[in-house]
């Protein structure tokens, strides 16, 4: 009832400041013109993009994703070769009680994999280590079905930790039967993992899949409202890109590969040195991003990578600040500054290889954070030169389309939502597209959330990296400039 009161409230709301625009400026829009052409003409060029996304999520969960399951699973019931599942785990800073959910989860799965199971465990310290040891034996997994191995490292990056992992796995010499499971230390595995990706990799085109994701958070709030949304988002954009068997990130908590491209010396340099070499920042070697640089090493062999809407991974969520609003940005700007680095190359290659539908789909991801802009720019500066009636108007145009959106969204999650969705959902639009502008001229700009890593810190930089970031600022700022000004020129036009 409560929720119901909630909803209805927000309509009123919605309807409430339509009605406090006066009739006669509504029907001639006097002094905005511009701002609603403007608004209007690229709403109908993003939303006719989520109709076509939203349409193709559809097609693919309700149609071609049980046909494309039934198929694989039949070829495998014929394959006579042995399939075994290999794990690479990284665990560091992981709360204790995460760490025995997911091992025990970890260790439950393997002992599901027919053809035996074998796990690498990146650790750094030691007390994890033997955490991790207590939890095999009191699991009662059998280390003749399961290998534990478990890999003691200094604390130099996650990408040091998965090329030393990848390196032992290596000397397994897989086969391109095997899959390989790669999980982050917080995530708990489905147990039928093996059985839901192994028939998967029967298509030698397949290097990778990944799967649908939930976060597990305790505490009740925005935080929370937001990594729900922000994973119901991914349910649709990657059944979307899962038409085209080719997903637009292999996500880091947890993908599987098949083992033998996982372990091919060039992926093991693609995970541990790969680098961009940009005209203006030169030599920007990567520290975060390890999911986009294998994403990247598939995608440039033309492997396709699928997406499994019906398997779920969960993993441990926490504020890495303490509001709400600071931690968004600090996930948000190490998450979309791996998409900038990638994105650009991923661009150059062309649709050939991958497709023209996933080739544009890479393209309108460094073009929207530029063109969502567009809508609070045009109203700020009608409101300041114009007329104030444009606020009003515009908020409730906000309220109703995102609600639209999330309404669609939670349907094809089958769920309603929360009355904060709209809300959130246009603030990670904004706050969004305004991180993505910056991290696009900061490239070289890169901190993990648990680590130190990365060349933002509180020491003092030598002066031309000081010199670089007054660079980058400029550039910046330019390119706000130029928008501001078409903007402006747009907005003169009755």
């Amino acid at each position: 009832m409560l929720l119901a009161l909630q909803h209805i409230a927000y309509f009123a709301a919605a309807v409430l400041l339509i009605f406090a625009v006066p009739q006669d400026f509504l029907g001639n829009m006097q002094g905005a013109k511009g701002t609603v052409l403007a608004i209007g003409t690229l709403g109908i060029w993003r939303y006719s993009w989520a109709v076509l996304n939203f349409t193709r999520a559809l097609i693919f969960k309700l149609r071609v994703y049980p046909r494309w399951r039934k198929q694989r699973a039949a070829r495998f019931a014929k394959s006579t070769a042995r399939h075994h599942c290999y794990y690479m785990v990284t665990s560091y800073m992981v709360d204790q009680d995460a760490t025995l959910a997911v091992y025990r989860s970890i260790f439950k799965s393997a002992m599901a994999a027919r053809d035996g199971a074998t796990i690498v465990a990146s650790v750094v310290d030691g007390m994890d280590e033997r955490l991790i040891r207590s939890i095999f034996t009191a699991t009662g997994t059998d280390p003749n079905h399961v290998k534990l191995i478990i890999d003691r490292i200094k604390a130099n990056g996650k990408r040091d930790a998965m090329s030393q992992a990848l390196r032992i796995l290596a000397s397994f010499s897989p086969t391109r039967h095997d899959v390989l499971v790669f999980v982050d230390g917080d995530t708990l595995v489905p147990e039928d993992i093996w059985a839901r990706s192994a028939p998967v990799f029967t298509d030698s085109n397949t290097g990778a899949l990944t799967t649908h994701e939930a976060a597990i958070i305790e505490e009740e709030g925005l935080f929370k409202d937001w990594f729900h949304l922000r994973f119901n988002q991914r349910q649709v954009m990657m059944c979307s890109m899962g038409l085209s068997n080719r997903v637009l990130t292999l996500t880091g908590r947890m993908s599987v590969f098949r083992a033998d491209l996982a372990t091919d010396p060039t992926f093991l340099r693609a995970v541990g040195q790969d680098f961009l070499d940009h005209w203006r920042l030169g030599r920007v070697n990567f520290l975060t991003g390890d999911d986009k640089s294998t994403w990247f090493w598939l995608l440039e062999r033309g492997y396709q990578t699928a997406y499994l809407p019906d398997v779920q991974s969960r993993s441990y969520e926490t504020q890495p600040r303490p509001g709400f609003y600071d931690s968004a940005k600090t996930l948000m700007v190490r998450w979309f500054g791996n998409m900038m680095r990638t994105n650009g190359r991923a661009i150059a290659m062309g649709p050939r290889k991958m497709g023209f539908f996933t080739w544009w789909s890479i393209l309108d991801q460094r073009v929207s954070c530029w063109t969502t802009m567009v809508g609070p720019i045009s109203v700020l500066i009608t409101a300041a030169f114009s007329t104030l009636l444009i606020i009003p108007l515009y908020i409730s145009w906000v309220m109703l389309t995102r609600y639209m959106f999330s309404a669609y969204i939670a349907a094809f999650n089958r769920e309603w939502f929360a009355i904060t969705h709209p809300f959130i959902l246009y603030f990670g639009q904004i706050s969004g597209a305004i991180i993505k502008t910056y991290v696009l001229f900061r490239l070289d700009r890169q901190k993990w959330t648990r680590q130190g890593s990365g060349s933002a810190s509180s020491q003092k930089l030598p002066l031309f990296e000081r010199l670089k970031m007054h660079e980058s600022t400029a550039h910046h700022g330019l390119a706000f400039a130029w928008l501001t000004l078409g903007i402006m020129f747009i907005n003169t036009l009755e």
